[in-house]
């Protein structure tokens, strides 16, 4: 089992044999549930791409608790000339780090430096998508079929991704099990109503809307 935990904006945090931080935008979140001092341990920090509310404390949080850093190349080597473990990687690649998978699928989206991506997650027989920051694109018709989530972590937000209407045809596409929307709420302009997805996605999907510090297992 899998247990899964959003942290607030697109932070989430996955515990299972091993401790997985995705997108750790803490400092400077108003909505997030935790501050960084909170996190004790971590093996791994994935980050999707290089904006600050997803990059975040990912490098301190590499530095406390001794986890390796997978992301995309540009961002690894930022944290190499900071000392910390990485794992480099691009859209298409696969590494695995402590017996955790981490697939980089592509997402639409800018990014101040490299390329903007989702990840998949595949962790003790579990397979966890998170979207990152993208809009609506095909190629999560091939994340899910090629993938198969168990749980799909999706931006709702609008303006900067996908809105609520696009974001339910993500899961079209995605034929994901469950989801959770993400990236809504943390500031004026992604304001949007999580309640507004879940009526669109209807019976596509089990769609979860946690408040930030809740969580559900898979």
């Amino acid at each position: 089992m899998v247990k899964a935990t959003w942290l607030g904006h697109s932070a989430v945090l996955l515990e299972g044999s091993k401790t997985v931080l995705i997108d750790p935008f803490l400092t400077g979140n108003p909505r997030a549930s935790c501050s960084p001092k909170d996190i004790k341990t971590a093996d791994l920090v994935v980050v999707t791409h290089h904006h600050g509310d997803h990059l975040g404390d990912a490098y301190g949080l590499c530095e406390s608790t001794g986890a390796t850093l997978v992301a995309m190349h540009e961002i690894a080597v930022e944290g190499q000339e900071r000392n910390l473990k990485t794992e480099g990687m691009n859209i298409g690649g696969t590494v695995e780090v402590a017996g955790v998978k981490v697939h980089m699928v592509n997402a639409l989206h800018s990014a101040e430096k490299g390329h903007a991506a989702g990840v998949v997650i595949e962790m003790d027989g579990r397979r966890v998508y998170h979207a990152g920051d993208t809009g609506l694109t095909l190629d999560m018709q091939l994340t899910g079929e090629f993938f198969h989530p168990d749980l799909s972590f999706l931006p709702i937000g609008d303006r900067y991704t996908m809105g609520p209407a696009s974001a339910a045809k993500a899961v079209e596409f995605l034929k994901t099990k469950r989801v959770v929307p993400v990236h809504y709420g943390t500031f004026p302009p992604v304001d949007s109503d999580p309640q507004e997805f879940k009526k669109m996605v209807g019976g596509r999907a089990e769609v979860v809307i946690l408040k930030p510090g809740e969580s559900l297992t898979i």
